[in-house]
């Protein structure tokens, strides 16, 4: 049985692109752990180390060489291996040549020739770089450069590469460099060359002799500790995005976090552009106080352990403070004219080639906010105030050097400018919810105008044809819908949809193609609610039993759908949905536009068919009120107590009778039964296989 011993290759490069370097490194781990599988050797685990100028990987317990194994091959048939005479055909001879063996070495005892080799394992040191170099090339590395006059390709230069199997340098040459056993520590505070002894020692030595924290994640969650250590002295909490926080990581080897301050007088500059340009250009921890108020301090991480760390300071404050004063003076100046005045500049602005501007996308906006904000219990006049300047901040300057500030700057403007009750917020709202999972808007007047904004750019985009493919949605027209459905329904507003798309098309004139182009979008819209639903584990079924109904609102549809997945669990549900199926194939058999007729209670002979519609006539009084209020899971278990009545009718009655009269009234009964059950879904699509 072979031994076993840790394996350690490490790739040292210049500085790796910060967003990419966690990637890099669980792909590299990844392509090595498979390759490793691929081979059969076996070992007890990886890690997976990475820092701005390397990647790492220590294999634990790998094995010295792989197994010896055996591989069975089938020849030909031995009919055809062999003539009359019993001698080897071609077949046979050439067989047993391209496996190196003679004849008399083939099994011919089953139909086919048969021959089982033994192979013996390889030195896992012989294939070691083989796994590594397929590892590297597969790395998602959207351009890869070169450098010198080699033709080597990697996302950075190459400066080494240490690869040791036990205390033993594997020999090969991968990306340029000639593998050692030698790592290097930090740029500044150990430019040396640092010979590793053996694999377990990798990490332990780069932070005690190379002032470098290898490992990604200890490093992240270091200064995720330190920085809010820091920021409580200071009396506030730290902003710390994920994404940003893992980008610091990626960008220091050695973190050590620093308090900085700027001036207080930039706190009267709206502090989402502060906090943006800090975090998105330096790459600083922001801090803000209980109320959620930026503070004038932040925090740096600095990439050196500095005898003078206050020159580092320094230098950091000395950096932002352009940047923030480039945002305060966007701000005043932007404030020196009404929001209102930067309508005009948009009236050049395209919003699509075929569908106007922006200036004329915010007037359909305004009257479609207007209509929206009547349904929903909003104020029309503030709706389209806020509809006419829901895009004036983007003619601002301080949305030219800050698109993130978008809505923002529009929210603060109004603000300034005195515009009345919900407007000013509603401008920041019309963009919500800006990703999977957002903030909604907390105002109706601002519901109002980001339905209205999304349902406008949907209408528009399909009226002009540009609809979405699987790889491309340049006008987020999905995010659209899925931000029209999570309004609605977890705000719990009733809006007929088909209606307010009306209105959108309608506002577009000649614009778009109009001929049933609301019920295109109503049906991408609806869509989007199947996949919702999976999320959270409603049954497809479920949803097409509601979709088949296609409610007018998308709360309504909503209420439908967890109405009857409730229903769906009950004993008698599986019966009743198989029943409305029966009762929808009976029906689909009646001649095209043969009226359904009145139950005749005199022509109900059979005792099933007279208690089927006595109960009937009793639920139909009990769950009309139910229906109208929306109270469909109390409806439907009311109707639950129709199973008996029902397999009784159908085990005992002949619906399809010779006499005319008593089938008609039979046909009334049933559709009747069905009705019922539609008044909230088409139950019959729970039949599975349906």
């Amino acid at each position: 049985m072979s031994d076993s011993r840790d394996f350690l290759v490490e790739l040292g490069c210049e500085e790796l692109p910060p967003k990419s370097l966690k990637a890099l490194r669980d792909s590299f781990a990844d392509g090595i752990r498979k390759g490793l599988a691929e081979l059969g050797l076996s070992h007890a685990g990886v890690q997976s180390f990475a820092a701005p100028r390397r990647l790492a990987v220590i294999v634990e317990g790998l094995a010295a060489r792989q197994a010896d194994r055996s591989q069975q091959l089938d020849g030909p048939p031995v009919k055809a291996a062999f003539d009359a005479d019993g001698q080897p055909t071609q077949a046979a001879l050439g067989f047993a040549r391209k496996n190196g063996v003679e004849v008399a070495a083939l099994d011919r005892s089953g139909d086919k020739l048969r021959l089982v080799k033994h192979i013996p394992g390889a030195a896992t040191t012989s294939l070691l770089p083989g796994v590594v170099q397929a590892a590297l090339d597969n790395l998602p590395i959207a351009k890869r450069m070169r450098w010198g006059a080699t033709r080597v390709e990697f996302v950075r230069p190459t400066q080494w590469l240490l690869m040791l199997f036990g205390d033993e340098v594997v020999p090969c040459e991968l990306l340029g460099q000639t593998a050692d056993r030698c790592t290097r520590g930090h740029r500044f505070h150990c430019d040396t060359a640092l010979p590793v002894a053996n694999p377990a020692r990798y990490a332990d030595l780069l932070k005690d002799e190379g002032h470098v924290l290898a490992d990604f994640d200890l490093r992240r969650e270091m200064i995720r500790h330190q920085v809010n250590a820091m920021a409580a002295v200071q009396g506030g909490t730290a902003l710390m995005p994920e994404a940003l926080l893992e980008e610091v990581t990626a960008l220091v080897e050695w973190p050590v976090p620093l308090v900085c301050a700027f001036e207080e007088r930039f706190l009267a500059v709206p502090q989402e552009a502060l906090i943006t340009t800090m975090q998105d250009n330096q790459k600083y921890f922001c801090l803000v106080d209980a109320d959620g108020r930026l503070l004038p301090r932040f925090i740096t991480v600095a990439n050196i352990d500095s005898p003078q760390p206050e020159l580092i300071v320094r230098g950091n404050e000395k950096v932002v403070r352009p940047r923030l004063t480039d945002a305060e003076f966007f701000f005043q100046q932007d404030q020196k004219q009404p929001l209102e005045t930067f309508n005009e500049r948009l009236e050049t602005v395209v919003f699509q080639a075929e569908l106007g501007t922006v200036y004329d996308k915010a007037q359909r906006v305004a009257a479609l906010a207007r209509f929206i904000a009547g349904q929903i219990g909003a104020n029309p006049d503030w709706a389209e105030r806020a509809g006419k300047l829901s895009k004036c901040d983007l003619a601002t300057a301080m949305v030219g050097e800050f698109p993130e500030m978008q809505g923002i700057a529009g929210y603060y403007y109004a603000r300034h400018g005195g515009e009345p009750g919900e407007v000013p917020r509603a401008l920041d709202e019309q963009y919500m919810p800006r990703g999977a999972g957002a903030e909604l808007p907390a105002t109706l007047t601002g519901a109002a105008l980001a339905l209205a904004d999304k349902l406008d750019t949907l209408v528009g985009i399909f009226g002009i044809g540009m609809l979405p493919t699987g790889s491309k949605d340049p006008y987020a027209l999905r995010r659209q819908a899925l931000g029209v459905l999570r309004i609605l329904i977890e705000k719990q507003l009733e809006l007929d949809l088909p209606q307010a798309l009306d209105a959108a098309v309608a506002q577009y004139g000649e614009r778009v193609q109009a001929a049933g182009l609301a019920g295109q979008v109503l049906d991408f819209i609806y869509d989007r609610l199947r996949a919702r639903y999976e999320d959270e584990g409603v049954p497809v079924a479920v949803y097409q039993a509601v979709r088949a109904l296609q409610p007018r609102s998308a709360l309504d549809f909503d209420q439908r759908v967890h109405a009857v997945q409730a229903f769906s669990r009950l004993p008698e549900a599986e019966a009743l949905a198989a029943a409305n199926k029966r009762v929808a194939n009976i029906l689909g058999k009646r001649d095209a536009g043969e009226p359904i007729a009145e139950i005749d209670t005199a022509l109900l002979q059979e005792s099933a068919e007279q208690a089927l519609a006595a109960q009937l006539a009793s639920l139909q009084a009990q769950v009309a009120p139910l229906f109208a209020a929306r109270r469909y899971s109390e409806g439907l278990s009311e109707l639950a107590s129709l199973r008996a009545a029902v397999d009784r009718f159908f085990d005992s009655v002949m619906v399809m009778a010779e006499d005319e009269a008593l089938r008609r009234n039979r046909i009334a009964l049933l559709a009747a039964l069905q009705a019922l059950f539609l008044r909230v879904a088409d139950i019959a699509q729970l039949v599975p296989g349906r």
